[in-house]
């Protein structure tokens, strides 16, 4: 396993600060929007990150709710004929990366997108990423998608699968699906978030089966999803993991459970990290471990430091458990 990263590039310097802490992995930034993402422009640009001694392991297909941002809203709104033509576009990346090396995609089929309430003061002050059920505006009305059933977000994601997976498979570039963020209960603001539990996940990479059909796993969301993610968490892993459809992990810590957490530091969540890397270690796991989110802490280039952090204890974590590959 190795320390990866997806975290944005703002300038060149970057790449150089990346390969100076030892993250030599990322999940990249094409430049240009994700419909000029020839085989060309793939090329060029992996070509560059491995100039600095960093590997391209993904990029991000552009699904999303947020048009204005490049994202294609319609594979989850279900509205045709303009799903068809964005499910083309992600076929076209998908066959770019295959020509320029790039072994994986990650996306996420999300309508609603991540959900939280008022962040939390964790450790010495730095505010936590929270969500509380109680705290949430459950009565909150549907947005433009309307009132969206389990049976018709599975029907959107069958379509999807339908077409992607075929594509995937023929050129051997493996697809990694972020679950929902996070859990919520049926219907809130219209939605059965269907990928918000493990037994949906669990549907999902059971549909259209294939080997490069798996999860970007995310971790902290998982861990979102259960009663007890302290001792859950671990089985749930060992699930995926064993038959061999984790591509990607979020390795984020949380502390509290379904419903009512807040996104910690790796080191002081409730999860015991050397634990689950261990799992994935066990279950023959050998791709990216990465900071997902991260609290927010005080002065210039908060976001920067602490995910620097994470990538410190990430290799650490790997090291005891002599399991880091770079």
């Amino acid at each position: 396993m190795f320390v990866g990263t997806q975290y944005p590039i703002k300038s060149d310097t970057d790449y150089e600060v990346l390969a100076q802490l030892g993250v030599n992995h990322i999940n990249g930034f094409p430049p240009g929007p994700a419909t000029t993402w020839t085989a060309d422009v793939l090329s060029a640009y992996r070509e560059k990150v491995e100039s600095y001694g960093i590997k391209v392991e993904m990029v991000a297909l552009p699904i999303g709710t947020k048009p204005e941002d490049g994202q294609s809203p319609n594979i989850t709104l279900g509205i045709s004929p303009e799903r068809d033509r964005e499910i083309e576009i992600c076929q076209d990346i998908i066959r770019a990366c295959a020509a320029t090396g790039i072994p994986a995609v990650k996306y996420r089929l999300f309508i609603i997108g991540i959900t939280r309430t008022q962040s939390k003061p964790g450790r010495g002050g730095a505010m936590r990423s929270s969500f509380n059920w109680d705290e949430a505006e459950q009565d909150e009305p549907p947005g433009v998608w309307g009132t969206v059933s389990a049976d018709e977000y599975w029907e959107r994601i069958d379509y999807f699968l339908e077409r992607v997976v075929p594509v995937a498979e023929e050129y051997g570039v493996r697809l990694a699906c972020h679950p929902h963020d996070p859990h919520t209960p049926d219907g809130y603001r219209g939605v059965s978030r269907v990928l918000g539990t493990v037994d949906g996940m669990k549907r999902f990479v059971q549909m259209h089966e294939s080997p490069v059909h798996g999860l970007n796993f995310c971790q902290g969301t998982v861990s979102e999803m259960l009663d007890d993610p302290a001792e859950e968490i671990f089985d749930v892993i060992r699930w995926f993991g064993e038959r061999e459809k984790i591509f990607n992990v979020h390795f984020r810590n949380i502390a509290g459970k379904r419903l009512a957490f807040e996104e910690t530091f790796p080191d002081e969540g409730d999860v015991n990290m050397i634990r689950a890397a261990e799992t994935y270690r066990d279950v023959g796991y050998k791709g990216m471990l990465m900071p997902d989110h991260a609290p927010r802490i005080s002065g210039e280039n908060a976001d920067t430091v602490a995910f620097a952090y994470c990538y410190g204890y990430i290799r650490a974590v790997l090291q005891a458990i002599n399991a880091l590959d770079v």
